[in-house]
């Protein structure tokens, strides 16, 4: 069995933007869907490492889009990864499933203005009700979610509503919680001219920040499931 260990943080450095900023510039600060997708991709990536790595090192794989289970004993898949839950069948990016969902993850992007004034309500109803399908049928899953907006796209009052709004429907402690919230939310901000991410915006306080998202996870995941199969300790 697996010794768990403490979750790395998500670290996000400018040659990781390089790509993404030149064609978010190029298209005249937007992605097409192809561009949005691979975007995403980076979060994808580096949660399933560190996730990874916490639950002991163990193996990662790209799931079926029709899995229902995983193609290996204690794994975590990075990919399409099939849930069908209390509401609806859902694909999540990043999933941990040796006994049913334990952990569940999706990345989400507005990548342009018209997109975050006409889309970030429909994108906290998505939000909404996939951590109420995971929820409703495994109520100690942790759900998180990251959401990814360039920074110029971002301003009041949707700037102030959408990070408000997160923040209510985040920080899940206890199964008999609302089934509607994420045990982790983190809203990255980033600025395509410098290919960084905004450390102003949501505020060093805010449990939105990247920074504290591992942490969140890790304490969630250790309360609910550590010591327990299949992990040694």
């Amino acid at each position: 069995m697996a010794h768990i260990k403490q979750m790395p943080p998500i670290i996000i450095v400018p040659e990781d933007l390089v790509q993404f900023a030149e064609e978010w510039t190029n298209n005249g600060g937007s992605f097409n869907k192809a561009q949005s997708m691979q975007f995403g991709k980076i979060f994808d990536s580096k949660i399933g490492d560190a996730l990874a790595v916490m639950l002991g090192q163990i193996p990662i794989i790209k799931p079926g889009g029709n899995d229902l289970i995983p193609k290996q004993a204690n794994c975590v898949e990075v990919g399409d990864c099939r849930i069908v839950g209390g509401v609806r069948p859902q694909n999540f990016d990043v999933g941990y499933r040796p006994d049913g969902v334990r952990f569940a993850f999706d990345s989400k992007t507005l990548n342009d203005t018209k997109s975050v004034e006409k889309n970030w309500q429909n994108m906290i109803n998505d939000l909404g009700t996939e951590a109420t399908t995971v929820h409703i049928r495994f109520p100690y899953a942790i759900v998180a979610f990251l959401v990814a907006i360039p920074q110029p796209c971002l301003t009041s009052p949707q700037k102030e509503a959408l990070a408000e709004t997160l923040e209510r429907m985040a920080q899940r402690t206890s199964p008999i919680d609302a089934p509607h919230k994420a045990e982790a939310i983190a809203l990255v901000i980033w600025e395509p001219a410098s290919r960084q991410i905004d450390a102003t915006w949501p505020s060093s306080k805010s449990c939105l920040r990247i920074e504290s998202f591992s942490e969140q996870i890790q304490k969630s995941y250790f309360d609910r499931y550590k010591g327990l199969p299949p992990h040694d300790k």
